[in-house]
């Protein structure tokens, strides 16, 4: 295959940017992609073909994870810690949740001054440096919201590229208990478009975004708002069904190319002056560790011995509230296609975190198994459980609360390598060892009982149970932080490695910490950011 300028490992939020904007610079780009493409009309409404079988996420026989909680267990194989295997990635199936970080999260360690068992650093950059490339973005891949509703959200130069999205009367509800509350409710900042975009369709509110795909477009996952753009440039090609076994490099440490096996099973090897890997926090480690030589014994990049170090996954906490039609708040059943409810409240952001209301997702099949549990442990069948799924779907509303608290950095939540597990192409798989620090679970409490002081104040007909301290592994980050120290970081502040001058890691393992909100719109921006750097060193012809 002839060499091309970059090599691109990954197609989701990290390397869909990134291919675009190389590409539109006038660089050859090959976008390398494990999963298939799927096409619209893939993206049904069909809980059991998307989400319960390997649509997204591979079968555990195929492709496994080893997990476990500490490193003094031996682990399971699971599918835990994929987010999702096609063009586009996490994208095509995220809820759109478009949310900044906090300033403040960009120092961290300064502002804290250190927790006891947490790995705190500071970002080298500020929030200031990332804040055009948020913007960027956002308008690249449509998001709807208004700004200025809420003192804490974070500054912004400008407003979102369009109005928000239609919302539920429960959403005025919201805000009125809210506001009693002396809390600041605004509506949620998303990657669904309000209004045509593009040459994209609004969104439709059909009520199945989170764990499905868009089949209009209106979703802004990369393999919709940003790859078909590097595409027609002429000097982008996507590989889907393209699995990244290593990242080779020559005698002087370079960068070559990276091995791949194809859709046939065939190896192959895509050469390219500048590699970017962009797989996942939990893939791209894996591929690093499993890409060793003799310059590199103990993985690629690897010096400090930090790559698949300090993982982080959200921590989430959650609630519900039913209402039913015509009970204590009076709500009335709509005739029309009903919009969300959509709202966040960001006052408690630097204590505990970010509190977002909306409707529970409506999966027939998920909450058929929910009402099926009877108070006394036995299976409810036939017609007590249609009844019950009557009412839930005819005669109420339910609301839920997920509650967003940071996940603090601790060194030995890691991906390393289960050398006796591989994959069904015989590739070494990841093995993820992770639980949350103590802390976590206090943020998430206090979060949680503040999301329920609103829930109530609405007068719901039941308040359903609180959660807390859950394990968000979609939203990962961490395992290839960046920093100024060689010794203390993976990559440098550009997100290039600082043992390989032409490697970039762009997905969320760039992240030193992990703020309090879904952090697919900050790992776009940072892929921004980077392909700037990328296309000024080029132009300097340093990558020759």
């Amino acid at each position: 295959m002839d060499p091309v300028d970059a090599c691109v490992v990954g197609s989701g939020a990290g390397g869909g940017p990134l291919a675009l904007e190389l590409a539109r610079a006038g660089m050859r780009v090959v976008v390398l992609e494990k999963g298939p493409a799927y096409a619209t009309k893939d993206l049904v409404h069909d809980e059991l073909a998307i989400v319960r079988r390997n649509f997204f996420v591979p079968f555990v026989s195929d492709e496994p994870h080893v997990t476990r909680a500490s490193a003094a267990e031996e682990g399971q194989r699971s599918n835990f810690g994929w987010i999702s295997c096609c063009v586009g990635g996490g994208t095509v199936h995220w809820a759109g949740y478009a949310f900044r970080l906090s300033p403040d999260d960009f120092r961290r360690a300064t502002a804290v001054g250190g927790v006891a068992g947490a790995s705190l650093a500071d970002w080298p950059i500020t929030y200031d440096e990332l804040e055009p490339y948020y913007e960027k973005a956002e308008r690249e891949v449509g998001v709807s919201g208004v700004a200025g509703a809420s003192p804490f959200e974070p500054p912004r130069k400008n407003g979102y590229p369009l109005p928000p999205l239609g919302s539920h009367p429960i959403a005025e509800l919201v805000d009125s208990c809210a506001r009693g509350l002396y809390l600041h409710p605004y509506s949620t900042p998303r990657a669904l478009l309000s209004k045509g975009y593009m040459g994209r369709m609004p969104c439709m509110y059909c009520d199945f975004c989170g764990s499905f795909g868009c089949e209009v477009g209106a979703k802004g996952s990369t393999a919709e708002a940003l790859l078909p753009r590097a595409v027609a440039t002429g000097r982008c090609e996507v590989r889907p069904r393209s699995m990244a076994r290593e990242v080779r490099v020559d005698a002087a440490g370079k960068a070559t190319s990276v091995v791949y096996i194809d859709h046939a099973g065939v190896e192959k090897e895509q050469k390219a002056s500048i590699i970017v890997v962009a797989c996942s926090t939990v893939e791209s480690p894996r591929l690093l560790l499993n890409s060793r030589s003799s310059l590199f014994p103990d993985g690629l990049a690897n010096s400090s011995g930090l790559v698949g170090k300090n993982l982080m996954m959200l921590t989430l906490g959650s609630g519900t509230a039913d209402f039913t039609y015509g009970g204590k708040a009076g709500l009335k059943p709509r005739a029309e296609r009903e919009p969300f409810i959509g709202r966040t409240i960001r006052d408690f952001y630097a204590i505990a975190g970010t509190l977002n209301f909306d409707f529970m997702h409506m999966s027939p099949i998920l909450n058929a198994e929910k009402l099926s549990a009877g108070p006394d442990g036995k299976t409810i069948w036939g017609k007590a459980l249609k009844d019950r799924l009557r009412t839930f779907y005819r005669e109420e509303k339910h609301v839920e609360l997920e509650a967003f608290s940071e996940c603090l950095p601790v060194e030995g939540n890691a991906v390393d390598i289960a050398k006796d597990v591989k994959d069904r192409l015989g590739i070494p798989v990841a093995r993820i060892t992770f639980s949350h620090h103590a802390a976590d679970h206090q943020a998430s409490a206090r979060l949680v009982e503040q999301g329920k002081l609103v829930l109530e104040a609405m007068k719901p007909d039941r308040v359903g149970e609180m959660k807390t301290g859950g394990i968000f592994d979609v939203l990962q980050c961490g395992t290839c932080r960046f920093g100024t120290d060689p010794t203390r970081s993976v990559l440098d502040k550009e997100c290039r490695a600082h043992d390989v001058a032409n490697l970039y890691v762009v997905d969320g393992s760039f992240m030193p910490t992990s703020g309090a909100v879904p952090n697919t719109l900050t790992i776009m921006a940072n892929s921004f950011r980077v392909a700037d750097a990328i296309v000024a060193r080029a132009k300097r012809q340093e990558f020759r």
